[in-house]
């Protein structure tokens, strides 16, 4: 691939980001404030039972989750080598797989499902038939979005990210509408709250079939082809793997919470979960935006680029997350109590170890995605996937020996780095990747901003004593700091002059137009 075109994909994912950024900032803000109206509409009980309620439908996704990265993966793929009959024909099979997986999906909840929230799990007696309709609803939800993952799938596969950012900001807003009514609604605020969001999920699945028609390949018809099939869930069949193994560790862990600690540790993980779902849209957007890139730079044989880019990827990351992570860990009680005016016991904890496995987690997404473009993912599913799937029994034997609810999050991040050292590995020996190389650019790179980053905000956190002022001077030092940091030791001299021409240039642009 030829300099002046790596420099329009260099362009391209840096609009795509942007674009995702300014969606993500918005949506932070409305989900924020959501999560604390529906908390409060609710009461930690029904928030905590539709956490756990929503969390055992999606248990049953293990091989839909498999399936859409498999997807995803095709679609870009055949992208990235130009072929549209053949994107055609994946596109028309991976509809014809989620809605056959759909139907799957729908039998199993509807029995064994049903059985499990009605005979196994703690929910108080007086909500159960709130809880059966919340299940019911959350089938309902699970169903559409699996019947609507290629339509997305084709969306990111084309970079056409403003779609996204419309699309979600309705999505958001349509949600916080939502949880002003739930007060005013004249039926049970838990039932009510489950259908409208089952409603919601309809009409936005809607709307992004009615944007894909802009596509050739997004006109579904039926097709079958043996091949494609065998391929599609050859790939599919091995990531089932390492997508039941997260499944496992996030809802599994879920509802062994729910076992052993009741609805209360499930609302504080539901709000650890909305925290860390506003904080690591700061990566995933990042992520999105550069995911096609290095598919597509596999499917067109530019290792280079793509090992360039997927090393950058993984250290900007974390410097990305660090800029909202830091204040929030520093000042976790103080942020929950002026959020919520309710705080359920192990919320602080929760969300305080769960920004630290993200932060853990997001130096492998460029790895992962390395390894879903090659489409050789048996061995490395196999021992990564195997290493993943160590979650779910040990937070289960920490439990019943007596350990705190805690202990579920310090097992998932001890095991997220024995997961990238087995990635590092497995990628050398794939496609090539240079250990040494990463190690010193990425993993110490990242390690070493994160401690200097920490230290001035550190010495303020523990000088002044709990209040908004902390809040805001930590915040600002934390900011500054990490973003000095980043800068100057952080990236390299080619990277400092890119930053620096681009802040030049949008600051001519800016005063310009004045």
């Amino acid at each position: 691939m030829p300099a002046t075109d790596n420099s329009a994909n260099n362009k391209r994912i840096a609009k795509n980001t942007l674009l995702l950024y300014v969606r993500m900032l918005f949506l932070m803000l409305i989900s924020l404030y959501t999560s604390r109206v529906i908390l409060n509409a609710l009461g930690v009980d029904d928030y905590g039972i539709y956490n756990v309620v929503g969390g055992l439908v999606a248990m049953f996704s293990m091989l839909s989750g498999s399936l859409n990265a498999s997807i995803s993966r095709f679609l870009t793929f055949e992208l990235g080598k130009g072929d549209r009959d053949r994107l055609k024909e994946v596109f028309s099979t991976s509809v014809t797989i989620q809605i056959a997986l759909a139907l799957i999906v729908f039998v199993l909840a509807e029995s064994i499902g049903l059985w499990f929230l009605n005979y196994k799990m703690v929910i108080p007696e007086d909500r159960m038939i709130a809880a059966n309709w919340c299940f019911q609803f959350s089938i309902f939800t699970f169903a559409i979005n699996l019947i609507s993952v290629p339509y997305n799938a084709a969306i990111i596969a084309h970079e056409k990210m403003s779609a996204f950012a419309y699309i979600s900001i309705l999505e958001a807003a349509s949600k916080l509408i939502i949880a002003w009514l739930i007060v005013v609604n004249p039926i049970d605020r838990l039932i009510f709250f489950a259908a409208m969001c089952a409603l919601l999920s309809l009409i936005i699945r809607l709307v992004y079939v009615a944007y894909c028609k802009r596509f050739d390949e997004c006109r579904y018809h039926f097709y079958y082809n043996h091949d494609l099939f065998k391929q599609m869930f050859g790939f599919a069949g091995w990531n089932f793997i390492g997508a039941s193994s997260m499944i496992l560790r996030d809802n599994g862990g879920n509802i062994l919470l729910n076992l052993f600690y009741g609805t209360t540790s499930n609302a504080a993980r539901g709000i650890a979960a909305s925290v860390n779902s506003a904080i690591s849209g700061f990566v995933n957007n990042y992520m999105v935006a550069l995911d096609p890139q290095i598919i597509k730079s596999y499917a067109s044989e530019n290792r280079e680029y793509m090992f360039n880019i997927a090393l950058k990827g993984a250290k900007f990351s974390i410097y990305i997350l660090l800029l909202p992570c830091l204040p929030i860990l520093l000042n976790t009680n103080y942020v929950l109590t002026i959020w919520l005016k309710i705080v359920p016991e192990y919320a602080v904890t929760f969300v305080r170890l769960v920004l630290i496995l993200t932060m853990c987690e997001a130096v492998s997404g460029p790895l992962i995605t390395i390894m879903l473009a090659t489409g050789k993912i048996r061995n490395y599913q196999l021992i990564v996937g195997g290493i993943q799937m160590l979650n779910f029994p040990l937070a289960l034997i920490c439990f019943y020996i007596g350990c705190p609810p805690e202990s579920i999050y310090i097992i998932a991040i001890v095991i997220s780095q024995c997961c990238l050292a087995a990635r590092l590995f497995m990628l050398r020996k794939m496609v090539g990747l240079d250990i040494t190389m990463y190690l010193k650019k990425v993993y110490a790179n990242v390690l070493l901003i994160s401690i200097i980053s920490l230290m001035m905000p550190l010495l303020l956190n523990m000088a002044i004593s709990e209040s908004l002022v902390r809040l805001i001077i930590v915040s600002t030092v934390c900011i500054v700091s990490t973003l000095l940091v980043e800068y100057y030791v952080g990236l390299t001299s080619e990277e400092r002059s890119f930053v620096t021409d681009k802040i030049i240039q949008y600051k001519n642009k800016f005063f310009n137009n004045q």
